[in-house]
Order: C-alpha cells, then sequence, then structure tokens
C-alpha cells in the first residue's frame, strides 16, 4: 500500500481538487453557483484569509480533501478550528484517507494555538460517523440555523 502523503494545495492545483469538491457538494445534494467555488479557491490560498485547504495523495494522485476555518471563540483565549468540508474519493475510502486528513488539521491546529477541532456531519453519514466515532467525541449538540 503506498503511503498517504498530505499537504496543502496549490494554487494550480485547482484541476485536481475541482472533482473532489464537486463530489463532496453531490453527496450533500448541494449546488453552488460558479462564483461561490471561485471566491473558496481564492479564500483557500488567501493568507490574510483564516481558511485552509489540505490534499491527501496516494501515488501521486490527489484523492481526498479537507477545509478548515480558524475562528475566534467566546470560550478561549485562542482560536477554535472548525474542520468545514471533509472528502476522498470513493475508491480510497478505508484505506485511511479521511483519518489522515483529519490527524493533520489536529497537528495544524494545534501548532496554531487552537483549543479545539469540531465539524459537523448528517446523522445519516453512518461511514464517515463510523470515522469520526474513532478520532473524535461526539457532545451530543443539535444544530439550528437559518438560511437567507
Amino acid at each position: 500500500m503506498p503511503k498517504i502523503v498530505v499537504r496543502p494545495l496549490r494554487r494550480d492545483e485547482r484541476e485536481a481538487w475541482e472533482p473532489l469538491w464537486q463530489g463532496y457538494l453531490r453527496f450533500y445534494k448541494a449546488r453552488l453557483k460558479r462564483e461561490v467555488t471561485d471566491r473558496t479557491w481564492a479564500r483557500l490560498h488567501d493568507p490574510l484569509e483564516p481558511m485552509h485547504v489540505l490534499g491527501a495523495f496516494l501515488g501521486g494522485r490527489l484523492v481526498g480533501i479537507v477545509h478548515y476555518i480558524f475562528h475566534r471563540s467566546t470560550w478561549t483565549i485562542g482560536n477554535y478550528c472548525y474542520l468545514q468540508d471533509l472528502f476522498t474519493a470513493e475508491e480510497v475510502r478505508g484505506l485511511g484517507v479521511g483519518r489522515a486528513l483529519i490527524e493533520a488539521v489536529y497537528e495544524r491546529a494545534q501548532e496554531a494555538g487552537a483549543s479545539r477541532v469540531y465539524w459537523l456531519t448528517h446523522e445519516t453519514n453512518e461511514s464517515a460517523r463510523a470515522l469520526y466515532d474513532k478520532v473524535a467525541d461526539y457532545p451530543g449538540f443539535v444544530q439550528y440555523r437559518k438560511l437567507f
């Protein structure tokens, strides 16, 4: 089994990132305007933005992505790290790619002095939740939201 290599994606790697991003959106039955995807990619590479992207590579091929965001909290002096999007190519699921991406976010969050990493997933996403139950605690919170 080839080693999983996780590293920040470069600005010139959008062509490899985009199919995974679109796969993530399809999984959640979401559609975004092109301008949102364009802005997201730009933000992920803007040093003034708190948004970041890592890619997981197997045999030199991008097979997984994770986006994460640092933000302030009223409960700590340091930031929190929100792991916003995590997606792996279907053919590599179960090979440790998702875990490697999560652990890479953990490392970067610790280096940045964040006091926690957290994320959301849909309650029906059983395969992801099986992994999440191994790498994090489920605190039982319920999300509410209002869209505009």
